[in-house]
């Protein structure tokens, strides 16, 4: 079994991850654009590669996958889902399995706007959200909305881009200048049309992030939830796994109804008033992830038996309640 890890960046845990299930013989193969990715350290083979949105960048990682003789590939990066997702035929015809889910998945996921939506069509609570300025303002004039507000790229990764908005000077200078910012950077070429910028309601209250397990044909296995303790650059940094039943089922009808493709790590706020919202669906290994493995929840071993057409057991994918993890940093040397 020769897994290709695209995108590594920074997720080495989630190469070791994999690698503590590996059999004798199998290979961890991973790419990036710089040699230098702390990731890559954790593959067998190690390959730089252009940028995802470079022309030939799906024929080089096809050209790849047909040299190493991989069976399954698997993104850790947003901005690729898109290109790998309307690409997975190519892939497959060749006999590689592309862990992304569908087209229109990635799009309801990767666009906040349609994110927003798709989360009220099934019920659940949403933040409000616009995406022109003039909806936004109309919105405060009503008190159908108040200040502060988050502002953020519409087609985004992470908290780029992310702004608080005090007052109505700020929403004005801060939409002008963020405008210009994604103009001025790859997120423009990520994004469609040219409402590039989202403007919600600001929650405030406890946050909590799951992991949504579907197997490789969409069907829902499990819910793994984490109260998030603390944040830094956007990601989970300290967490506690917890038992809510509330919110595991919140997880459930989520991925009974979008039918992602394995995980989809899913923010989630409860509000004052004990309501819970839906912030964000991201259809891939999220940073909140190490916190259900650590926990308990083996995902890649599951992933490994699906690839083979094993039975999984569900066990294997239940978190232990109360248990506490915090990420740290570590050198690691490149060679």
């Amino acid at each position: 079994m020769n897994i290709l890890f695209t995108c590594a960046g920074r997720r080495t845990y989630l190469l070791n991850y994999f690698r503590e299930n590996l059999n004798e013989g199998d290979t961890i193969i991973a790419t990036d654009m710089q040699l230098s990715a702390p990731a890559l350290q954790a593959a067998d083979v190690k390959i730089q590669v252009p940028a995802v949105y470079a022309k030939d960048y799906i024929d080089i990682t096809s050209d790849i996958c047909r040299k190493h003789h991989v069976d399954a590939l698997i993104s850790l990066n947003d901005l690729e889902l898109p290109i790998l997702a309307e690409n997975k035929a190519k892939f497959e015809a060749e006999g590689v399995i592309v862990i992304v889910s569908a087209p229109e998945v990635i799009d309801i996921c990767f666009d906040k706007y349609k994110t927003a939506q798709w989360t009220e069509s099934i019920g659940l609570n949403a933040p409000k959200t616009y995406v022109r300025l003039a909806d936004a303002k109309k919105a405060l004039a009503t008190g159908e909305i108040a200040f502060p507000l988050f502002m953020k790229p519409r087609w985004g990764s992470g908290s780029i881009g992310l702004e608080t908005i005090d007052d109505m000077e700020e929403l004005n200078v801060y939409y002008n200048i963020l405008m210009k910012k994604i103009k001025k950077s790859i997120l423009a070429t990520a994004s469609v049309g040219d409402e590039y910028i989202m403007i919600q309601e600001k929650l405030t209250g406890q946050e909590f992030g799951l992991d949504v397990m579907n197997d490789l044909q969409g069907n829902h296995v499990a819910v793994s939830v984490k109260k998030k303790l603390a944040m830094r650059a956007g990601e989970t940094d300290k967490a506690i796994t917890v038992d809510l039943p509330e919110v595991r089922e919140m997880g459930k009808k989520i991925g009974e109804n979008l039918k992602h493709i394995g995980n989809l790590d899913v923010d989630i706020m409860q509000r004052a008033n004990g309501d819970y919202c839906v912030l964000e669906l991201n259809p891939r290994f999220g940073g909140g992830y190490p916190f259900s493995y650590e926990a308990g929840v083996n995902l890649p071993k599951a992933i490994f038996q699906w690839l083979k057409g094993e039975k999984v057991d569900p066990k294997i994918l239940q978190p232990k309640y109360g248990r506490m993890f915090s990420k740290n940093d570590y050198l690691m040397e490149i060679k």
